[in-house]
């Protein structure tokens, strides 16, 4: 064979290889379809995955808020395990006003039952926290005085946390508030509450919609509007959507259904960010329908339409998950990927957003979850439940700590 005839050859192995890659590899316009979100040469099957294993990212730990009751106390049974004292989860972090800023959800027995309030506390190094302190107050009719306090009734309400969302340079807190027989009940709404700096309290600073429970708050998309993800009371019957605006008002929204997300999956807790295109989005959901996957969903014009989500090959709990873009460019996922259980959390590396090809340990050994995640000052806070969520967990990695993790090494299950 000549050179001709060799380099032609080539050339057209070269066009069928990129063809063949083109129609696997993910693309929000033109492969919106694609199942791959995680591949690598360190595991032959993303459930075979020894989690356990994962190489190590360092870390350091504090815990913020620990519910536990005491040994011989128990009480309540959750999740196979017998628990006793209260519950904490729904953990969010901001950074802002020379401090970090942590929420979550503190209860009565197990979660989001009546009387259940949301809390905070606040840190100048992610490290050190101040004692928790109530942001909201005992819901309507609902304190430890209701004859169904720490009950799942209708007949008393909660208030489950939603995280802070920096508008215009105003701090706000966000708040779900319904009542506590099910998910969710239809006076369900989400409010705003604002900080007195001269009385260190929160005050209720009224709605942002009615019939809505967002999961994280509000984010800058493409053009200049916020967005967050939005389910209604009857969000199984008609699945979830996103709210985009917040402009002119923190109460100006418009509502975009997601098609598909009660009929090809059973989404809960959706989660998005921006590709580096600057132009398209990529959404996640939890499956409810026990999977083991995680499914996704794009958007190009702003969140108003979405692809029907498709279920990828990234492995997960059928757990909360959270994730940002790092300063560098990397986007990062913490969740918990084994299918079997919510042990261990770890996370996740892609350069683009879309496929991940490194996956590290962070914590495990017992059940954790509910991560949220933010970047500060070369370092990066994970907030988390742990313990069968009865502890507020704070986790302080060193960015440039990411750079070490190897995957060449990782064993599989035989």
């Amino acid at each position: 064979m000549n050179r001709i005839s060799t380099y032609l050859l080539l050339l057209i192995l070269g066009i069928l290889l990129n063809s063949c890659s083109s129609k696997i590899y993910p693309d929000a316009m033109k492969n919106p379809e694609s199942p791959l979100m995680f591949q690598g040469k360190w595991f032959d099957h993303p459930h075979n995955i020894e989690f356990d294993k994962l190489p190590v990212i360092p870390s350091q730990h504090v815990v913020v808020s620990n519910v536990q009751g005491k040994p011989g106390d128990e009480k309540y049974t959750f999740s196979g395990h017998h628990l006793s004292g209260g519950v904490n989860q729904h953990n969010y972090l901001i950074f802002h006003d020379g401090k970090f800023w942590l929420m979550w959800s503190d209860g009565p027995g197990v979660e989001d039952r009546v009387g259940q309030v949301v809390k905070y506390a606040t840190s100048p190094d992610g490290l050190t926290w101040t004692e928790p302190k109530l942001l909201t107050p005992y819901p309507p009719g609902s304190g430890p005085n209701s004859e169904f306090y720490n009950t799942r009734t209708e007949k008393g309400m909660r208030w489950i946390a939603r995280g802070f969302w920096l508008r215009n340079g105003e701090l706000l807190a966000l708040a779900s508030l319904d009542e506590a027989a099910g998910f969710f009940g239809p006076s369900l709404e989400l409010r705003s509450f604002t900080f007195n700096k001269s009385t260190e309290m929160w005050e209720d600073d009224g709605q942002i919609l009615d019939n809505a429970i967002n999961n994280f708050p509000p984010k800058k998309i493409p053009s200049g509007e916020w967005m967050m993800s939005r389910r209604s009371y009857d969000y199984k019957e008609r699945g979830v959507d996103f709210m985009v605006g917040g402009l002119t008002s923190k109460s100006d929204w418009e509502v975009f259904p997601v098609l598909g997300t009660s009929s090809e999956l059973s989404a809960e807790e959706p989660y998005w960010w921006v590709l580096p295109d600057g132009k398209s989005l990529m959404a996640l959901f939890r499956d409810n329908r026990k999977s083991g996957y995680l499914y996704r969903a794009f958007s190009t014009d702003n969140g108003r339409t979405w692809s029907k989500p498709v279920k990828t090959n990234f492995p997960d709990a059928r757990s909360k998950f959270h994730g940002l873009r790092l300063s560098d460019g990397r986007y990062i996922l913490v969740s918990n990927p084994n299918p079997e259980k919510r042990d261990p959390i770890a996370l996740s590396i892609s350069d683009d957003g879309i496929v991940f090809n490194k996956m590290g340990y962070l914590k495990g050994g017992r059940q954790i979850d509910y991560p949220n995640v933010i970047e500060h000052n070369g370092h990066i806070l994970i907030a988390f439940a742990g313990s069968t969520k009865q502890k507020i967990e704070v986790l302080k990695i060193k960015i440039s700590d990411l750079d070490q993790l190897d995957m060449k090494n990782y064993p599989t299950k035989q």
